[in-house]
């Protein structure tokens, strides 16, 4: 299974494709390090202060 992959634009974990599905960056990385869910990003407090507008799979910390 390959490895997910992580937009160094948006932080957002896609799991298949080399498009980020929220920003369409193509710039994405296999070196990342935790994650966060987000469900409601209106009323999520970690979703405002990582920017998150959008739900879904987040990496906390990408790589070089």
């Amino acid at each position: 299974m390959p490895a997910s992959k992580a937009c160094k634009n948006c932080r957002r974990i896609i799991d298949k494709g080399n498009v980020c599905p929220v920003c369409k960056s193509t710039d994405l990385t296999t070196n990342w390090k935790g994650f966060v869910i987000v469900i409601d990003p209106t009323n999520s407090e970690i979703a405002k202060k990582l920017g998150i507008k959008l739900p879904g799979k987040y990496a906390l910390r990408l790589g070089k």
